[in-house]
C-alpha cells in the first residue's frame, strides 16, 4: 500500500527515498491512514506548505486502493479502500504464510554474527545468556531478509586464567569432583587461586606453558573445554540456539606473530612499560595493549586474526559482534586497528551492544547473596513455575506438561528480554515474565494458542472463497497491523533491534483480542471473511515470535 502511495506522490517531483522518509501514519484514524507533509517543498514550489497541499490535490489520480484523498493544512490526508486492503493483504498472508513479511534484501550476501560466546571452565553467564538471545534474534531477522548467516561461538578458551586454572587443579583439583559438576569444581578452583597471592606467579608461569605448546598444560586445557562445552550445551538445547562454528580464541595462537609484523610493518605497534601497544590516543580511544611485558597475548591480537581469517573465508556483507556494553571501547579500539591495518571492510564490522540484567531490586544480578547463578538453574525454576500454573489451570498428561512448560519458560525468558531495546539494561523478574496476561511471552502464547483454537472449533477452511461486505473498525485495525509487518521487520534489521519486533507482536495481540472480544466469528454473517482474519493473524503472530526465536503452541 506503501508502495502504491509513493507513486501517487511522484508528482511532488521528489525521489522514492524521499517520499518514503515523509509518509507518515497518523495516530487519529480520523485524518485518514496516511498523510503526507509539504513542508519540505516550500522551498522548491515558492508557496506555503497549506497552498501546496491545495495544489497537489488537483494533480492527484488515485488508484482503486485509495477511497479519497483530502488536505488539512499543511498535510495531504489519504484514505485506503478498506476491502481492497483487507482483501489484498489475506490472500497475500495466505499465499506466503511462513515467508510473509521476508524479503531478498540480502540475497547473496553473507553475515556474519557472533554471539554468546561464554568463557570455558566458568559458569553460562546472564549476561551471556543476553547475547545468545539478542544474537540469535538478529540472526533470525537477517535471515528472513534473504542474508545467508553465519553464526559463530566464538568461546573465550584462551587467556591468563587458565594459567590459574591448571594451577588450582594440580594443586586443590579433584578428578570425581571435576567429572560430576565440572563447572562449579573448576569456579571453586579459580576462586581459590584468586584468593592466594602467592600462586599469582606460578598461574603466569603454567599460561605462558600453555601458549608454548606445554603437553601437560595442554591436555588439561582440552580436558576443561570438552566437559564445558558439554555444559554449555545443555544451555542451548534449552534455548534451542543452534550456530554453525563454534570457534575460539585458541584457534588463532599460531597468528600471534604474524599480527605482529603487520602491525610492526604499519608503525603501529610502540612499546611502553616493556608491553608492546597500539596508541589511538589522537582518535580518542585510549590504548590498546597488544602484547604483555611477559610476551603473552590478549585478546585484542586474537580479535585483530580472527578478523582477518573471517573476512578471508566467508567475504562478508557485515560482520556483527553481539557482546556486553561493557566492551565498547575495545571494538572501536579494534576496529580502528583494523582500519590502519589497511583493511577496507573494516567499516562493515559492528558491535551491537547489550545492557545489563537487574534484579527486581536494580541491583546487578549476577549472584544471589554472594553465589553465582548458574543458567540451568535458573531455566529449572522458571520450567517448575510454568508447570505449577498449568497445573492450576487444568490437568494435562506428563508428557503434555512438560512439553508446555518448557515451551512457557522459554517464551518468559526471551520475551522478557526482548520486549526491551537491547542497549538498555533489563529487570529479570521471573515472576513477571511468567504472567498470562499483559505484556509477556506467555500472554502471546496464549493468544496464538486461542486463535488456533477459534480455527479448529470452525472447521476453517484455507481454500474457502471468501466475500467481504463490510469492515469494521476492529477488523481494519488488526489489517494494518498485519500489513505493517514487513515494515516491521526491516525497521528492527536496519536498528538490529528484535524489541521492534517484540512490541509489534504484543501490540497484534491485542488487537486480535479486542477484535475477538467485539466480533462475532463463528455463526456471523460474514464468518469466512473473520475466519480468515483470525488465521492470518495467527500466521504473522507465529512469524513475529518465531524471528525471536520463541516457538509456539497450537494449544494450552
Amino acid at each position: 500500500m506503501k508502495n502504491k502511495l509513493i507513486d501517487v506522490l511522484k508528482v511532488t517531483k521528489l525521489s522514492d527515498e524521499e517520499i518514503s522518509s515523509l509518509i507518515e501514519v497518523p495516530k487519529n484514524s480520523d485524518l485518514g491512514d496516511y498523510a503526507f507533509p509539504c513542508f519540505s517543498l516550500a522551498k522548491s514550489f515558492k508557496k506555503s506548505p497549506a497552498e501546496i497541499a491545495q495544489d497537489l490535490i488537483k494533480k492527484i489520480t488515485l488508484p482503486k486502493e485509495f477511497e479519497k484523498v483530502e488536505f488539512k493544512g499543511p498535510y495531504l490526508n489519504f484514505f485506503v479502500n478498506k476491502k481492497i486492503l483487507a482483501k489484498n493483504t489475506l490472500d497475500l498472508i495466505k499465499k506466503q504464510k511462513d515467508n510473509y513479511g521476508s524479503s531478498t534484501l540480502g540475497k547473496n550476501k553473507k553475515i556474519v554474527i557472533e554471539f554468546s560466546s561464554p568463557n570455558i571452565a566458568k559458569p553460562f553467564g546472564i549476561g551471556h545468556l543476553r547475547s545468545t538471545i539478542i544474537g540469535n534474534s538478529i540472526s533470525n531477522i537477517c535471515k528472513f531478509q534473504g542474508y545467508k548467516i553465519i553464526k559463530i561461538n566464538y568461546l573465550g578458551d584462551w587467556g591468563t586464567q587458565f594459567g590459574k586454572l591448571i594451577t588450582g587443579y594440580t594443586k586443590f583439583g579433584d578428578k570425581k569432583a571435576l567429572k560430576e559438576n565440572p563447572i562449579q569444581h573448576l569456579l571453586e578452583l579459580y576462586v581459590l587461586v584468586n584468593q592466594s597471592p602467592d600462586l599469582e606467579q606460578e598461574a603466569r608461569d603454567w599460561f605462558k606453558k600453555l601458549e608454548q605448546g606445554d603437553k601437560t598444560a595442554i591436555a588439561l586445557w582440552k580436558t576443561f573445554k570438552e566437559l564445558s562445552l558439554k555444559e554449555f550445551d545443555k544451555i542451548y538445547k534449552l534455548l534451542n540456539v543452534k550456530f554453525d562454528v563454534i570457534s575460539g580464541e585458541s584457534n588463532y595462537n599460531s597468528k600471534m606473530n604474524e599480527i605482529l609484523k603487520d602491525l610492526q610493518k604499519n608503525n603501529l605497534l610502540e612499546k611502553s612499560e616493556g608491553a608492546q601497544i597500539v596508541n589511538l590516543e589522537e582518535y580518542g580511544l585510549g590504548v590498546s595493549i597488544i602484547q604483555k611485558s611477559d610476551g603473552t597475548t590478549l585478546y585484542a591480537t586474537r580479535d585483530i586474526a580472527t578478523a582477518k581469517d573471517r573476512y578471508e573465508k566467508y567475504k562478508f556483507h557485515k560482520m556483527i559482534y553481539e557482546v556486553g556494553s561493557e566492551q565498547k571501547l575495545h571494538f572501536k579500539q579494534f576496529f580502528k586497528i583494523l582500519e590502519l591495518l589497511g583493511n577496507n571492510w573494516a567499516k562493515d564490522c559492528i558491535h551491537i551492544d547489550h545492557g545489563l540484567y537487574l534484579a527486581e531490586d536494580g541491583k546487578r544480578f549476577s549472584t544471589r547473596q554472594g553465589k553465582t547463578i548458574f543458567m540451568a538453574d535458573i531455566f529449572s525454576e522458571t520450567i517448575d513455575l510454568a508447570k505449577n500454573e498449568l497445573q492450576r489451570r487444568g490437568n494435562l498428561e506428563n508428557k503434555e506438561l512438560e512439553k508446555r512448560s518448557k515451551a512457557i519458560a522459554l517464551s518468559a525468558i526471551l520475551y522478557g528480554d526482548l520486549k526491551n531495546y537491547r542497549a538498555n539494561n533489563s529487570i529479570f523478574d521471573i515472576n513477571k515474565f511468567l504472567s498470562f496476561e499483559g505484556d509477556t511471552g506467555p500472554y502471546l502464547l496464549y493468544t496464538y494458542a486461542r486463535s488456533k483454537s477459534i480455527l479448529t472449533k470452525a472447521k476453517f477452511n484455507l481454500k474457502k472463497i471468501f466475500n467481504i461486505a463490510e469492515v469494521s473498525d476492529k477488523e481494519k485495525n488488526l489489517i494494518t497491523l498485519l500489513v505493517s509487518f514487513p515494515d516491521m521487520v526491516k525497521n528492527s534489521y536496519d536498528s538490529l533491534a528484535p524489541n521492534i519486533i517484540a512490541n509489534y507482536a504484543f501490540s497484534l495481540a491485542q488487537s486480535f483480542n479486542e477484535f475477538y472480544h467485539e466480533e462475532k466469528v463463528i455463526g456471523s454473517k460474514n464468518e469466512q471473511f473473520k475466519l480468515n482474519i483470525v488465521y492470518s493473524f495467527s500466521q504473522v503472530l507465529k512469524n513475529s515470535l518465531t524471528l525471536l526465536g520463541i516457538p509456539v503452541l497450537e494449544s494450552m
